[in-house]
């Protein structure tokens, strides 16, 4: 049971709370404003029955000591970057290494570690924003992020991404949630059904960072264009054996006119989510290194019990010039959005 006196703290100069949003057909989000995390999303099956679909804790103190990346917003930019080290502008940037050689999520204490400020509520959306100064995690330029959570009225969790430099950065965001269709706690995902509408993939190497190719799903286990079971898949010599999915898909582009496209649809039993985006690629992630904890409902968590689907920027972006560019400049304003939809 979620109390929103196990929330209430003081750090970094910010209180910490939870906060709660709904749509009037009962889908809701419960957010605190540390991480920028979704702690709970009552979302509703296609016989209106709702079931909290993502890992999480009961208490504040868990969350800050447990699991860092549950649903929480990531950056400056998610995902990795070789050796943490990236050119810009003709001057060379090294980041924190906290992933082996490379830099991950935005480094030892990212934008999932920062206390944000909220700037706006109603009773269906939460707006915070946190600045992140020039140097911090070796990054340059003082960036002011804005992030936004909507629960729209056809059962959407949407999420806007804004954010502006002071100077030349790169900048790519996500949310790192993770989901099982049937009820955290519920078991594994294995029996869920995954389709992710791409028809392109960037291999890695040995250290998960793309070697700069892009490649063809065709005839590869990476060809998810048809529902397919997850438990089919996870397990073949193609991944980590035993270690399951986590890859970077590169998404089909949007229709003229059109803002997000469909990347991706889950489902499970009774429930299906789409996920919709404005983003380049999709990371699949199947929740390989999820630790033996309790989760909120009291139930284990173990590896492979929940999936992650991270709208992002390709990986490493900065170091590839053929891939979409993350340099986000003085007078820019980043905007991205993603949205998970309940059909």
């Amino acid at each position: 049971m979620l109390q929103q006196e196990t929330f209430s703290d003081f750090s970094q100069g910010r209180r910490i709370r939870l906060y709660t949003i709904h749509n009037p057909q009962g889908m809701t989000a419960h957010i605190t404003n540390y991480g920028a995390k979704v702690v709970a999303l009552l979302a509703p099956d296609r016989n209106g029955q709702l079931a909290d679909v993502v890992l999480g804790f009961s208490t504040l103190r868990e969350w800050q000591t447990q699991e860092p990346y549950f649903n929480a917003v990531i950056g400056r930019v998610a995902n990795r970057i070789k050796d943490g080290h990236f050119r810009l502008d003709g001057k060379d940037y090294q980041l924190d290494c906290n992933n082996g050689s490379n830099h991950l999520h935005g480094g030892r204490s990212g934008f999932n570690d920062k206390v944000w400020e909220v700037v706006g509520q109603t009773a269906y959306s939460l707006s915070m924003h946190y600045r992140s100064r020039d140097g911090e995690e070796g990054y340059p330029g003082t960036l002011d992020v804005y992030v936004t959570y909507r629960v729209t009225r056809d059962n959407a969790l949407e999420i806007t991404y804004e954010a502006k430099s002071d100077k030349p950065t790169i900048a790519g965001f996500t949310n790192h949630a993770y989901f099982n269709l049937n009820g955290e706690g519920n078991g594994d995902i294995r029996d869920h059904r995954l389709q992710v509408l791409a028809d392109y993939y960037t291999p890695f190497d040995e250290t998960s960072c793309p070697t700069g190719e892009v490649a063809t799903v065709d005839g590869t286990p990476m060809d998810l264009r048809m529902p397919t079971r997850i438990g089919d898949r996870i397990d073949l010599d193609f991944f980590s054996p035993g270690k399951g999915i986590d890859n970077n898909f590169v998404l089909r582009k949007a229709e003229d006119g059109k803002e997000s496209r469909l990347a991706a649809v889950l489902s499970a039993g009774e429930r299906t989510m789409e996920v919709w985006t404005t983003m380049p690629a999709l990371q699949v992630y199947t929740g390989n290194y999820i630790g033996e904890n309790t989760g909120k409902s009291g139930k284990p968590y173990y590896p492979q019990c929940a999936i992650c689907l991270e709208a992002q920027n390709i990986p490493d972006a900065i170091n590839h010039s053929d891939f979409p560019s993350p340099v986000l400049r003085e007078g820019e304003v980043y905007y991205e959005k993603c949205a998970y939809r309940f059909v």
